[in-house]
């Protein structure tokens, strides 16, 4: 008999792993997802995440609450009888009840190589740090923020221009194969738990709205990772001279290139700008309200002089 599993997981990074235990042919005793949340520019309209979406067209049950945390809940999850949960980007703290609510426990996709990167943003912090490499695990949770034993885990190479975007998409396709795999090797006893090293943790906090900033000062390379690792969002930001106004732009592509000056001068027609230490070129950008575009396009619409300043 396949195993009876509850799904846990709220944005798309998710969704492959839920439609592929689904194509694996696991029965999924129903979707844990967090609560519709308003939308639209008045905020009156409630949302659908996109787990719960992809259960609906599964026709998988979903519950939203919005706390695990009270007797009633921690019952209800434990009535399902599943022999396992898989959690994938849920978004909740599980309480202990709720970890040891199944037969045999509960596995969390997680996108960084543990014990590197523990926490909410592993993908961006990757990148922003400069690795060269991450990858997709499967762990047993246990009450530490990420910390159980692992079971699976494939590498994955960040490649030197790569946004935070596009590792998201590759790492939830690998995540998803991983996933399946683990409950492959779970549903005949073959699946293998090692404790995490106790050296080499780090911790992923949430991106701030405060670091979203460039700052020009620093060295091209992080300036490069700092743009590439907020890509598409929240999306790194500076101020450029518009109309004979600063106005906030996001930066949402570059690449590091040769050049010096005014950390923050426009160097030339190319978008080349200048960094605490050499350049970098801005491919990708996006004006208030507008569409994200080419550098070429940008500048189609904006006259940026040479020796411009931005901050």
């Amino acid at each position: 008999m396949p195993l009876r599993l509850i799904f846990m997981g709220t944005p798309d990074f998710s969704v492959p792993a839920l439609q592929a235990l689904a194509d694996a042919g696991y029965e999924i005793a129903a979707v844990y997802t967090q609560p519709p949340r308003p939308a639209g520019r008045r905020g009156l309209e409630l949302t659908k995440s996109p787990v719960h979406m992809a259960a609906g067209a599964l026709n998988i049950p979903v519950r939203t609450p919005r706390s695990l945390k009270s007797d009633d809940e921690q019952r209800a999850f434990q009535a399902l009888e599943a022999d396992a949960a898989v959690v994938v980007a849920y978004g909740l703290i599980l309480p202990t009840p709720i970890l040891e609510g199944t037969r045999l426990g509960a596995f969390n996709g997680h996108a960084s190589l543990l014990p590197r990167w523990r926490g909410a943003a592993p993908i961006q912090r990757a990148i922003m740090a400069g690795d060269r490499e991450t990858g997709m695990m499967v762990m047993r949770m246990e009450e530490g923020l990420d910390t159980g034993p692992v079971a699976l885990a494939q590498r994955v190479a960040i490649d030197p221009d790569m946004t935070a975007g596009e590792l998201h998409d590759k790492m939830k396709e690998v995540g998803a194969r991983l996933i399946v795999e683990a409950m492959a090797k779970l549903e005949k006893d073959e699946l293998g738990l090692t404790p995490q090293p106790v050296e080499g943790a780090t911790y992923a906090t949430k991106i701030a709205k405060d670091e979203t900033r460039v700052d020009w000062t620093r060295p091209a390379h992080e300036v490069h990772n700092h743009i590439r690792g907020l890509s598409p969002f929240p999306g790194a930001w500076c101020e450029m001279p518009i109309s004979g106004k600063m106005e906030r732009v996001k930066l949402l592509r570059s690449t590091r290139t040769e050049g010096s000056g005014r950390p923050g001068e426009v160097l030339d027609g190319d978008l080349t700008i200048a960094c605490g230490e050499g350049a970098v070129r801005l491919a990708k950008l996006q004006r208030a309200g507008g569409k994200a575009v080419a550098a070429d396009d940008f500048l189609r619409g904006v006259r940026l002089e040479k020796e411009a300043q931005l901050s």
